[in-house]
């Protein structure tokens, strides 16, 4: 059983940026015979011990997959109360993050949320904007698609000509600008797929999935994604004799 607390991996080799799905919480509750709003309220209780190992280990950016737009089509009460935990683990943490020098960012659709809720995400990353210990995006009504679609009729309103829509044209308009690409996603609980999370950047991202649901995902669990990661070599398309002289016989 992997131990609650562990030593941080000893390498140089650690993402930049990490990004994390944050799936299981409906079925750990499920299997404990509670309701899924307890397994949600569970799972957040891990967010800020994850953003404290995250900053002991060197990470710089971290991105949490909060609420999807495919979020809205769930039951409306399971709707409500993941508002009412977000909007209450605003209110609880975000003094406790500004402490730790999290600067605080939303990926998505700010306009599609309440007005309550759009003024206390403004005013937790006006709070934290100049915090330097670790950048942590909360992806909040976000959608992979829905961002790009988004960013291609920002382009089109700009009058900008054809030829000059490129990668970085739309990269710019991205709810991500700015920020680096993901060098390693994470996902909890054993599914093996994206779902609509940051799938323009996350183009050449390394990819580790664990069985841990994500209530139970703990810094060991984050240590074993930073071993594989280290272990990876990372090549960007090229092939082995392109990104190693000697295999090249040069």
């Amino acid at each position: 059983m992997t131990p609650q607390n562990s030593t941080p991996p000893d390498n140089k080799n650690v993402p930049t940026h990490v990004a994390i799905i944050m799936d299981g919480n409906g079925r750990w509750a499920k299997e404990r015979g509670l309701p899924r709003l307890l397994g949600h309220r569970a799972g957040s209780l891990q967010v800020r011990k994850i953003i404290e190992a995250c900053i002991e280990r060197g990470v710089q950016y971290l991105t949490l997959y909060a609420f999807s737009t495919e979020n809205w089509s769930r039951p409306r009460y399971e709707v409500r109360g993941l508002m009412y935990l977000i909007s209450n683990y605003i209110d609880r943490e975000v003094l406790n993050l500004h402490r730790m020098g999290v600067c605080l960012h939303h990926f998505g659709d700010i306009n599609g949320l309440s007005r309550s809720m759009q003024k206390k995400v403004r005013a937790a990353m006006d709070l934290t904007r100049q915090n330097i210990s670790i950048t942590v995006n909360v992806a909040l009504n976000y959608g992979g698609r829905h961002d790009i679609l988004s960013a291609i009729r920002a382009i089109l309103a700009s009058g900008l000509p054809a030829e000059q829509v490129d990668e970085r044209a739309i990269s710019n308009h991205l709810s991500t600008s700015g920020i680096p690409e993901p060098d390693l996603v994470i996902r909890t609980s054993g599914e093996k797929r994206l779902s609509n999370f940051l799938i323009w950047e996350t183009a050449y991202s390394e990819l580790f999935f664990t069985q841990a649901m994500w209530p139970d995902f703990t810094s060991a669990t984050l240590d074993e994604a930073l071993e594989s990661y280290a272990q990876r070599k990372r090549r960007f398309g090229l092939s082995d004799s392109a990104s190693d002289p000697a295999r090249a016989g040069l």
